[in-house]
């Protein structure tokens, strides 16, 4: 009998060893990794320049309480500084706290406005966390059912629509638009750049905060250090969580433009965030992507994958997209597609399925030309399996 509460649809197998790429189970067989910990082990399992910083500081310090100074989170705090354009973070330990951090920010920066009940525009589709507020500000009934009432302060609008927001503009008790670049759990739908361009000339215009969600497309998931640099824009809000700490629970909300300098000591706080392992993990995390080029290998291994899963998958029923950007892809089915997860262990290979039919591949950053031939020749005999092998020639996903 377990006494683990019911939270997760496990899947049949337990993991004892990890290097690199690959991941071995209980019983000894090596599986593929090519969902890292759904986007969190950015270095892949057991690299030696985490582990070893790791070591190095568990030997020194682990934790202190953030009513002292802490070294480490301070030098943490300029890298993403200086690789972001923003100027302030705040250090938590999970994505939705970090989210949590973002909506305090924008209703404090409401407030001070002289708007009494501040709102928030969120995207239709949209994944934020499982805390009371970042479940309100989620386009997912599924996940909400059960947890009413839920928090106000949110309305939903249509994802990649600039209609739905010219709509809301002169509404005077909206204060800041938030959205994933990338939605991961909402089916790996890319914001496009034009979207993310306009929507910051109405943030702007309207003096709106925008707040960018980059819990699972962030820290070079996508080529670049956070996926909205790819529209050459800069939030005045943005978070991160998964990735940043290779596996070690880090969260970072960072700040700058008009929402710099909003919260005061006692606005909000973290009695773990920050300490020094998470930051020495996540410090070496950052040094490492760029020691190993491990940005340049997003674009690369992404652009290999999705080319040859467009090539081998032509014409085969049933396939009717392949998007993302970098090292984030789905494949969206015409089915829904969750019994594949099953059939791709019993093949060694790991990934999940998001939004129903989506076949979400999240590889570690680390993944190279063997690692991706290895995923094609596993995960493509399984979708044509799955799908039935039906072809018609001439069509194209």
């Amino acid at each position: 009998m377990s006494h683990l509460m019911n939270t997760y649809g496990r899947q049949p197998v337990a993991f004892a060893y990890g290097e690199g790429c690959h991941l071995t189970d209980t019983n000894g067989k090596v599986y593929l990794d090519a969902l890292a910990g759904i986007a969190v082990n950015t270095l892949g399992h057991n690299h030696p320049a985490l582990t070893s910083a790791l070591a190095r500081q568990a030997n020194r310090l682990i934790h202190v309480s953030n009513v002292y100074q802490i070294p480490e989170q301070e030098a943490l705090a300029t890298l993403l500084a200086e690789r972001s354009g923003l100027t302030e973070a705040f250090f938590c330990n999970s994505g939705c706290e970090a989210n949590e951090a973002a909506i305090k920010l924008a209703r404090l920066y409401g407030r001070r406005r002289g708007v009494d009940r501040p709102r928030i525009l969120v995207m239709e589709g949209a994944f934020h966390g499982r805390t009371l507020a970042t479940l309100s500000a989620t386009g997912n009934e599924k996940v909400q059912k059960g947890f009413e009432p839920l928090v106000d302060g949110f309305v939903r609008v249509p994802y990649n629509d600039l209609d739905a927001i010219r709509a809301r503009r002169g509404d005077s008790d909206v204060v800041a638009v938030m959205l994933e670049v990338v939605q991961g759990e909402g089916g790996v739908y890319v914001a496009q750049d034009g979207y993310l361009q306009e929507l910051r000339q109405i943030c702007d215009a309207e003096k709106w905060l925008l707040i960018c969600d980059e819990v699972q497309c962030g820290m070079a998931r996508t080529g670049k250090w956070f996926a909205y640099q790819h529209a050459n824009i800069f939030p005045d809000v943005f978070t991160l969580a998964k990735g940043l700490g290779s596996g070690v629970p880090i969260g970072a909300c960072l700040a700058g433009g008009r929402a710099s300098g909003l919260f005061a000591p006692g606005n909000h706080g973290s009695t773990f965030g920050g300490n020094p392992f998470a930051c020495v993990a996540a410090r070496a995390t950052i040094e490492t992507i760029e020691a190993e080029h491990l940005l340049d290998n997003a674009i690369a291994m992404g652009e290999r994958i999705c080319g040859e899963l467009a090539e081998r998958l032509r014409g085969v029923s049933g396939v009717l997209d392949i998007r993302g950007r970098g090292l984030m892809i789905g494949i969206e089915l015409d089915r829904p597609a969750g019994g594949l997860v099953g059939k791709g262990l019993a093949a060694g290979l790991l990934f999940n399925v998001t939004h129903d039919t989506v076949i979400r591949l999240l590889p570690p950053l680390v993944f190279g030309a063997a690692e991706a031939d290895e995923l094609l020749q596993k995960l493509v005999p399984l979708l044509r399996e799955f799908l039935g092998s039906e072809i018609q020639e001439g069509k194209r996903p």
